[in-house]
């Protein structure tokens, strides 16, 4: 395993993206198998009204996307947390960061699966020491490799159980900023059933949860890969619905995933749609 930061680390990052697109173009010959099938199912519930060959453009470009950000990642994880700092070119709306880090009632930030993620923690680890929730990787050397790099950064990390819960309650309680991937499928007893682009599936509870009683900022960070290939913009959004915070869990959680949906739809290609996001519908398997 340790021959793949080695490489990741001497490689340019352009050279890796070339490695990338090959690897997508493969991918992409192989429509029922694999990445692209479930890209191809994801974007069909969740983009019905456009055509078909919209909806295939759609994926075959969000498989080659899904590709980059996966090697972006693994870059970032074999270099200095310094050199993904450098890599951050613009940051849309920084003031809705920074007001909802000083707030007193602590912060919570909401980051999809969406665009290049991991390498904007580095950049967010400038303004404090949040607190993560870590589940292990399958594999073993690469969650080796994923977890050093993370704690390189001084992030509390926290298991996905209810200590993990308990200490993010306890940070933002104390006014300290957290970090959810919020659109993962959860066990049942850890979410309900709600819409998300239209489509009713389980959805984790758990930020909708924090904020309903430490009545923390909510704010939503993405990260893109810019067009000319120069670095990375990250855009921050204040996700200030007051239906965030109801009472009523479902309403709240259903407030959660429309705003994820606008985060998505300001880059639908560069969501994970190679998850398979809907398998928690109630109904019917849309994976079969």
């Amino acid at each position: 395993m340790s021959f793949y930061p080695t490489l990741l680390r001497i490689l340019p990052l352009a050279v890796l993206r070339g490695i990338a697109k090959v690897a997508a173009y493969f991918i992409n010959q192989k429509p029922e198998k694999s990445m692209l099938w479930k890209t191809r199912v994801n974007i069909k519930l969740a983009y019905p009204d456009l055509s078909q060959p919209q909806q295939e453009q759609l994926a075959r470009e969000s498989v080659t996307r899904q590709c980059l950000s996966y090697i972006e990642s693994g870059k970032c994880w074999a270099m200095p947390p310094e050199w993904s700092i450098r890599q951050i070119h613009t940051v849309h709306q920084l003031e809705v960061l920074t007001e909802a880090l000083s707030d007193p009632r602590g912060a919570l930030i909401i980051t999809p699966h969406l665009g290049t993620w991991e390498m904007m923690n580095a950049w967010v680890h400038q303004y404090g020491i949040p607190t993560i929730m870590y589940k292990p990787m399958k594999d073993s050397g690469f969650d080796h490799f994923a977890l050093h790099a993370r704690q390189r950064l001084n992030a509390t990390l926290v298991p996905t159980d209810a200590s993990g819960v308990k200490a993010l309650f306890k940070n933002l309680k104390q006014g300290g900023f957290s970090v959810i991937l919020p659109d993962h499928v959860p066990d049942p007893s850890g979410g309900v059933v709600v819409p998300f682009f239209g489509i009713p599936c389980l959805t984790s509870t758990l930020a909708s949860k924090m904020a309903q009683k430490t009545q923390c900022r909510l704010v939503g960070l993405s990260c893109f890969r810019r067009a000319d290939g120069e670095g990375f913009d990250v855009y921050c959004d204040d996700l200030n619905d007051p239906a965030l915070y109801d009472r009523d869990i479902e309403v709240a959680t259903t407030a959660l995933n429309q705003a994820v949906e606008q985060m998505i739809n300001r880059f639908p290609a560069e969501y994970m749609w190679g998850y398979k996001r809907f398998r928690g519908n109630l109904e019917k398997d849309f994976y079969q």
